[in-house]
């Protein structure tokens, strides 16, 4: 179980310093490849002979899982409150694919993705990271498509078996780690998840979570699913679903996806939309969707990220909510946007204590 409020960032590391700061460009592109994973398409191995086939993917999964390792490593540095990461789904690429699967297949990659998700997961819990994956949209279980379902089936088993070697194969969301997954088509809906759920591996379902968008499936929508699995709350979706409603920890609606996770301390997600679209709006204040629509602002603009967490309002509704929730930070600055928030929860937390006293 995860007890200390945590947040973090997803997938890709930034560096922290300005650009310009590296002797070179080059140097530069070095160290963000150093600490990010990688990956390349099926049509590019396709062409390459056998044996160069082999070499370069293995060279591409070795590098990954040393990233993975480094990722981890960075984010177990931090202080406790910064102590989230959300994988890239890329850990192993094309691991589904028929091109590369009698690859997987050979002893010798077996060996080494083994060793490596070990010693990948075993870090996180010596550190205390929590772990979790978001497969892209492409991974759903709500389709009248059967090869979409087949397809979403194998991403979110691919996902589950990473998680299982990585030793977080046993039981209910093991360490808080989880696979966060949409609903998928608005027809057959809920109703269609639920019937194609128990397809999934045990270790999938043992890990899946299912998060509310700001389409079809709203917060209300999700929460049908509460009982067969964890809902994961994304405050920016719910904001624009509903036109502009900011949930408080005491609403009863949280009171649900708390008890959706069984236990478990729940995630949340958080955004914020781009400085560019509402430059003039006031930080200090909670961004008005109905007054940004009126004045001109696509719903779609309102929904897309920003760079950074700008909002300190948002950033204040994020420090109340992380009494139950940790939260994932999905601005596009990566870890640079979990710093910021965390430095200025932290530092809001300080400044009440010295007041309290």
């Amino acid at each position: 179980m995860v007890d200390q409020p945590r947040l973090g960032f997803c997938c890709k590391f930034i560096l922290d310093e300005p650009p310009g700061t590296h002797a070179t460009l080059k140097a530069e592109r070095e160290a963000t490849l150093h600490m990010n994973l990688t990956s390349v398409t099926m049509a590019y191995l396709a062409k390459l002979e056998p044996a160069a086939r082999r070499t370069k993917l293995s060279g591409l999964v070795a590098h990954n899982l040393d990233a993975l390792a480094r990722q981890i490593a960075w984010v177990g540095a931090r202080p406790p409150m910064e102590r989230l990461l959300r994988m890239a789904s890329n850990v192993l690429p094309g691991y589904t694919h028929p091109i590369a699967q009698p690859i997987y297949a050979e002893p010798e990659m077996v060996a080494l993705v083994d060793r490596g998700l070990a010693e990948a997961g075993a870090l996180a819990r010596r550190l205390g990271v929590r772990l979790s994956f978001h497969p892209g949209p492409f991974c759903l279980l709500a389709s009248r498509n059967p090869a979409a379902i087949a397809n979403g089936l194998s991403e979110l088993d691919y996902h589950a078996e990473i998680f299982d070697r990585m030793g977080y194969g046993g039981g209910w969301h093991p360490h808080g780690a989880h696979i966060n997954i949409h609903v998928g088509a608005g027809d057959p809906g809920v109703a269609g998840f639920r019937e194609t759920l128990p397809r999934a591996s045990q270790v999938a379902r043992d890990l899946i979570t299912v998060e509310n968008d700001e389409n079809v499936f709203g917060l209300e929508a999700v929460l049908q699913l509460a009982d067969i699995v964890p809902v994961v709350l994304d405050l920016h979706h719910h904001w624009v679903q509903s036109g502009g409603e900011y949930l408080e920890p005491d609403d009863p609606r949280i009171a649900r996806v708390k008890e959706s996770w069984r236990g478990i301390r729940p995630i949340a997600h958080i955004s914020v939309s781009r400085e560019a679209v509402i430059a003039d709006s006031n930080p200090e204040a909670l961004p008005d969707f109905p007054a940004l629509r009126e004045a001109g602002h696509a719903v779609r603009d309102l929904a897309a990220h920003s760079d950074l967490m700008w909002n300190r309002a948002v950033n204040d509704l994020v420090a109340r909510h992380l009494v139950w929730a940790d939260f994932e930070i999905e601005a596009k600055a990566k870890n640079r946007a979990s710093m910021q928030i965390a430095r200025y929860i932290t530092e809001r937390e300080q400044a009440a204590a010295i007041a309290a006293e």
